[in-house]
């Protein structure tokens, strides 16, 4: 947060479960006191007995050394930035990227964190993960010493999407899978798709609380559940602590969890009573549906890349909006207006100004008469950037126009023609 403070109060020495750290907590009290807008500033911690000790050795101990992440997490650091490097062509041959690396802060602090390998046998490991894994391919050359890669159409949808690559080739079977038996009489399948992997691999559902929205179910989600292989019956034994041998991949089951907290606030869109229903902090379910929203766009532009997918185009760019909004559908229209947020889209909504279109033409002085506690200052501000809005779709409707009247560049001419005839 950006913003000038004479004092930061820190309400417990925890970032989620972690204790904090020396560099987490200089970077937090930084905000108090800033150069140039106050001469001093303050920080409060508040504490427990237990975290005293703790607390402590924080304050006196020295602030950690900087290390390159690329090491901590190779499946996040060097495998994205090599499907990154030769994706946007910056660097595609094996000593184009080794020169790359020795740029980086891994580079150069290669001696310190690297004990067994060198640099380049490190980059070339990982190149080869690449290319076992589909997302690189090695390009025929006579010496091996000019070895060089392009990006594959997976690796390319991968790149696009910003997926995670320790997921995607599991985002794409599950895609692939979804082909064959797509449910779409309600939108839970196409929300099971679009949950985040790594959310749910952290999930712990409360089985009586599943089985309840599980026998909720019609017949056709309980279809999309059964596709999964998650039976009723599975989570009614779980749910009664019965034993069971039948064998369901802990990661499905707990992703359909979510998938059902997500379903749910999309019809209810009420995260209070999501939460009570689900007895799950209402900041946990926020998180969820800002990750599915962002994970909802990424499969969307990872569909765009991959022929096979086209049938997810249409569906998944509807759905994103419904998970970025959590509205009801009708004032989806008005959400895309900045300033517009769910409670003044309810409001210009029982107001009558339903579309874009509407608020494009509304008048401000009017809008300030008709909505409660609506200043003259906003109503200006969501007229514009309806009109703008509005002036953009014109725009582009207008050049698919003009794309469509343009003479094709290869259209065949009568001289050309006369030329073949001779």
């Amino acid at each position: 947060v950006n913003l000038p403070a004479r004092r930061v109060i820190l309400r417990a020495p925890y970032v989620a479960k972690e204790f904090l750290k020396r560099s987490q907590y200089e970077q937090m009290i930084g905000r108090a006191g800033r150069a140039g807008i106050d001469s001093v500033g303050e920080s409060v911690l508040i504490l427990q007995e237990k975290d005293k000790q703790q607390v402590s050795e924080l304050i006196s101990r020295p602030l950690e050394n900087c290390y390159s992440h690329l090491v901590q997490e190779f499946t996040k650091g060097i495998q994205t930035l090599f499907l990154s490097l030769i994706g946007l062509k910056i660097a595609t041959n094996l000593d184009d990227i080794c020169h790359f690396m020795g740029g980086t802060l891994f580079g150069v602090q290669q001696k310190i964190l690297l004990k067994e390998k060198s640099l380049r046998e490190i980059t070339v490991e990982w190149l080869r993960y690449l290319t076992e894994k589909g997302l690189l391919q090695k390009d025929v050359v006579d010496k091996p010493k000019d070895e060089s890669f392009h990006i594959t159409k997976l690796g390319r949808a991968s790149f696009k999407g910003t997926i995670d690559l320790a997921y995607c080739d599991i985002l794409y079977r599950d895609l692939k899978k979804g082909l064959e038996g797509l449910v779409l009489e309600s939108l839970l399948h196409l929300i099971y798709l679009t949950t985040p992997y790594d959310m749910a691999s952290h999930c712990v559902p409360d089985w009586m609380i599943y089985f309840r929205q599980f026998s909720q179910l019609s017949p056709a989600e309980q279809n999309v559940a059964a596709l999964l292989g998650v039976s009723e019956n599975f989570i009614g034994k779980k749910a009664s602590g019965q034993a069971i041998k039948k064998k369901v991949d802990k990661d499905i089951v707990n992703r359909l969890y979510l998938s059902f907290v997500l379903y749910t606030l999309l019809k209810e869109t009420n995260i209070w009573s999501v939460s009570e229903k689900f007895n799950m902090p209402r900041g946990y379910i926020q998180s969820l549906l800002a990750g599915a929203a962002s994970f909802s766009s990424c499969v969307l532009h990872f569909c765009e890349e991959l022929e096979e997918f086209w049938v997810y185009r249409a569906l998944l760019v509807e759905l994103t909006k419904k998970l970025t909004y959590c509205v009801k559908a009708e004032l989806i229209p008005l959400m895309e207006v900045t300033g517009v947020l769910e409670g003044r889209a309810k409001q210009l909504y029982n107001a009558g100004y339903k579309s874009l279109i509407h608020l494009a033409n509304a008048n401000p002085e009017a809008l300030i008469r008709t909505v409660d506690h609506l200043s003259r200052r906003q109503a200006k501000q969501i007229v514009s950037s309806a009109k703008m809005l509005l002036h953009e779709k014109a725009e582009a409707l207008q050049e698919e126009v003009e794309e469509l009247l343009r003479p094709p560049s290869d259209f065949p001419s009568v001289e050309a023609s006369s030329t073949e005839k001779a």
